[in-house]
């Protein structure tokens, strides 16, 4: 049963403003589609957003014929014993001449628009099925993959796991799926098919970003999963945020009554790391914790 404080921060959830940009994973994606699925006339490559962009096709096609992107790994930790439950998958681009790291915020947006976002999604889990081929796989490490909508919706990233896994020889209870409610929102029907599956495989679905979205509640309902993980608006500043303090208790109880675990994200000092562990909260990823790393250790 939902208790008075479930109730009173619920209302936040479908009202509440978007994420920060600095935050949210698909900034960038402003100009409308055609009904075809192209650009439309107020964001095609003819148009100065279009002419800003289009540098990003030849480098991202570039980047992924020449395996120019890297992984790194960031721990997602046990609020209760310190235990690394699993690690995250980050992908970065390394074309820059600088030496320095691209990161995704910058080129994902554009490998969306130019439909590229599934060939660095399959990409990712091939990469990450040949690490837990190795010793790794032995050691039972586990991590955690992030799912575009285009895959999730395309009908064949189930199909490309299932044969990445096999191929492998890897135990699918070592590969968790991430879903973002911006994925699931696009075909609600083909992201429940697609969670049902991936849980059929053997594979963990996590729902990232919780809470970021005006349908939070309706993915609990329809999508199959095993983590919840807390959008960070919510965590950034929560020692000083009474708001997000309830909101945060709520989602606990809402995932404890459903038998599933939680996790936070952008967990990035201490007395964040205490408030969670009081509220229940059961894994913490952020620099708190734990930050991402260009290799899992074995050491685990």
């Amino acid at each position: 049963m939902l208790t008075s404080t479930t109730i009173a921060a619920t209302p936040r959830l479908f009202l509440r403003t978007p994420p920060r940009p600095a935050h949210n994973r698909y900034a960038g994606l402003t100009e409308p589609r055609s009904h075809t699925g192209g650009l439309s006339s107020s964001g095609g490559l003819s148009s100065p957003a279009g002419l800003h962009r289009r540098p990003w096709l030849a480098r991202l096609r570039r980047a992924l014929e020449e395996q120019l992107f890297v992984l790194h790994y960031q721990p997602i930790v046990s609020l209760r014993d310190g235990s690394v439950s699993h690690y995250e998958a980050l992908v970065r681009l390394a074309d820059d001449p600088g030496g320095q790291l691209v990161a995704p915020g910058r080129f994902l947006p554009a490998a969306e628009r130019y439909g590229l976002v599934r060939e660095i999604d399959r990409m990712v889990l091939g990469k990450v099925a040949t690490l837990l081929a190795g010793e790794h796989g032995e050691r039972g490490v586990r991590i955690a993959i992030n799912c575009s909508s285009l895959s999730i919706t395309d009908g064949g990233m189930l199909a490309e796991i299932e044969a990445q896994l096999a191929l492998a020889r890897v135990d699918p209870a070592q590969l968790v799926i991430e879903v973002t409610e911006t994925a699931a929102i696009s075909d609600m029907a083909r992201a429940q098919a697609f969670c049902a599956g991936v849980q059929a495989l053997g594979c963990a679905v996590a729902l990232d970003d919780f809470g970021a979205g005006f349908g939070s509640f309706q993915y609990l309902k329809h999508l199959p999963f095993e983590y919840l993980k807390i959008d960070g608006d919510f965590i950034r500043g929560l020692p000083a945020s009474p708001k997000d303090q309830l909101v945060v208790k709520a989602l606990v109880e809402l995932a404890r009554g459903m038998g599933k675990q939680t996790i936070a994200e952008y967990v990035g000092d201490a007395a964040t790391v205490e408030l969670l562990r009081d509220f229940g909260v059961d894994y913490a990823q952020g620099f708190e914790v734990g930050r991402p790393q260009s290799a899992v250790p074995l050491a685990v």
